[in-house]
């Protein structure tokens, strides 16, 4: 059984800055490309961030490029979100995904289709 736990969550004034954390478990981690998504009250979940296998690829919302640093352990199945310069408007639940291991064009894992595991989540809120 696959398992995606996300930590690091929390209140942080603007300006600030959070580590967001995702345990994997049940599949071989070096295998995934993930990602992370963020759902904000009353809207659609939208994608943030991706990163291949190995980590050599990487991409980013507009929304949040230049801020947000998305990186993986493998030897510890970890995914991480850093989250720099943190805005009101970042206030979200945060998710991260793992993509499935058939996806093998990066330019569609900004997709939600192409991802089969999903955490739980974490919630992030940004005070002005």
């Amino acid at each position: 059984q696959v398992q995606l736990v996300e930590s690091g969550g929390g209140l942080v004034q603007a300006g600030g800055s959070l580590r967001l954390s995702c345990a994997v478990s049940g599949r071989t981690f070096s295998s995934s490309a993930m990602g992370w998504f963020r759902q904000a009250p009353g809207k659609e979940r939208e994608f943030v961030a991706t990163i291949a296998r190995s980590g050599g690829y990487t991409n980013y919302a507009d929304s949040v490029k230049g801020r947000f640093t998305i990186s993986r352990e493998n030897a510890k199945n970890t995914l991480y979100l850093q989250m720099n310069s943190l805005k009101p408007e970042d206030t979200a639940v945060y998710y991260c995904a793992a993509v499935r291991p058939t996806s093998n064009i990066p330019g569609r894992w900004r997709s939600q289709t192409e991802y089969d595991y999903w955490g739980q989540g974490t919630q992030v809120t940004v005070s002005s």
